[in-house]
């Protein structure tokens, strides 16, 4: 393999997602090298196309935000689904196709006549996905969901914020976008099984079921006790300082996780009571949290956080800015990882959107795709996966069964 050859190559990939989770799964198989072809209906395309097109702020040549950051990569071929021509083809595409990727509502595909029962028997080596809110099976499966549904449901925002009073849903939407990573692993198990059986499979990720899977060992604990837990803010329930800061200017976070870092914290807090003996463990120092954290805090506000920053790393003290977006994406760690990349507008012009985490050792260059206009690649991929005449194609887009880019 080359070093600029992705690993995923040569799998086709049919994208019928919406909205953020299908098409966060999606992005990720193209950034890993599928061909994906984002299969859109005429006219509109899909929801985020429209999503934030006209904002001044967060659109770049008519194209939101949403839409030009999870559709890297990817080809559009605009289709209507829900004529017979069109499924007619869609069908010749799933033939040719190793992946179908959905996030319609529970049924919508059966629906459609697009679900894996009906495209197995077409190709026998299909592997298809669903994202949906809560799988494709149990009592309340056909429930409609969104990110915070999953997220509340799932148990994560009793835990998030400072009161269980007050429950907060993290600001990633994690609901979403752990259902399209999730998907992503899904897709390539049935990948490494088909190679070994030679046949597809049904993959059905669950956002629901995603979230309890990060759950963790917070679920653990709980069934082991039987203690629910309630939110601590940004503190921890072992360990002792874990916690944010506030500073002269930017809030810093001290995760001191171990007793090796409480010596090494004294050195820079001169305080009588800090220096008690019986603080040396964290248990101890769990007791009187809030009197020790607030000594902490008195000290901290009277520098910024660089001054608190350079000493706590001297000290080798686990520590942190707590970054706003802007500092975040402009980290110097960030930008040596390549996480900011430069993807170009098909119309001109480019913009700075996240890059791809999974980085690779046989895959040193990486390259990132315009974002597709609507049918930009209709008459590319009708072309060349179903050898459809220049003719053909002119005859279908005015019945309006396909949509080509004018």
């Amino acid at each position: 393999m080359s070093k600029t050859t992705k690993p995923l190559k040569n799998i086709k990939v049919l994208d019928l997602t919406h909205m953020l989770s299908g098409p966060y799964g999606g992005m990720i198989l193209a950034d890993l090298g599928c061909e994906v072809i984002k299969v859109e209906p005429p006219i509109k395309g899909e929801g985020t196309r429209r999503l934030l097109e006209n904002d001044p702020d967060y659109s770049f040549n008519g194209m939101g935000a949403y839409f030009y950051t999870l559709n890297r990569n990817k080809k559009s071929l605009s289709l209507d689904l829900k004529k017979p021509e069109g499924l007619k083809i869609f069908y010749e595409l799933a033939e040719k196709a190793d992946v179908v990727i959905s996030n319609f509502s529970a049924g919508v595909t059966a629906k459609l006549k697009i679900d894996f029962k009906t495209l197995k028997t077409i190709n026998p080596k299909i592997i298809t996905c669903t994202v949906s809110g809560f799988g494709e099976s149990g009592p309340n499966f056909q429930r409609p969901a969104f990110d915070q549904i999953a997220q509340a449901l799932g148990g994560g925002m009793s835990i998030t914020g400072f009161s269980s009073s007050q429950p907060m849903r993290a600001g990633i939407p994690i609901g979403d976008l752990s259902g399209g990573m999730f998907a992503v692993m899904g897709i390539q198990a049935a990948i490494i099984n088909r190679i070994n059986t030679g046949m597809g499979q049904h993959v059905d990720i669950s956002m629901l079921d995603c979230q309890i899977s990060m759950l963790n060992y917070m679920a653990t604990m709980q069934t082991m006790s039987g203690i629910v837990p309630e939110p601590i803010g940004n503190s921890h329930f072992v360990h002792m300082p874990y916690n944010s800061f506030l500073t002269k200017d930017y809030p810093i976070v001290i995760a001191a996780v171990g007793d090796q870092f409480w010596p090494r914290l004294l050195k820079l807090f001169n305080n009588v009571e800090l220096q008690d003996p019986k603080y040396t463990t964290a248990y101890e120092r769990q007791k009187d949290k809030d009197k020790l954290e607030k000594i902490i805090q008195d000290e901290l506000i009277k520098e910024n956080s660089d001054y608190w920053l350079n000493l706590l790393e001297k000290e080798s003290v686990p520590c942190a800015r707590v970054n706003n977006i802007e500092q975040a994406i402009n980290d110097e760690q960030v930008r040596h990882r390549n996480m900011l990349v430069d993807v170009p507008h098909p119309n001109g012009g480019s913009v700075e959107i996240p890059g791809n985490p999974i980085k690779l050792s046989e895959v040193t260059s990486e390259e990132f795709l315009a974002p597709p206009l609507l049918g930009e690649h209709t008459k590319e991929v009708l072309n060349e996966w179903l050898g459809y005449s220049d003719e053909d194609l002119k005859s279908l887009d005015k019945l309006q069964i396909i949509e080509m880019l004018k």
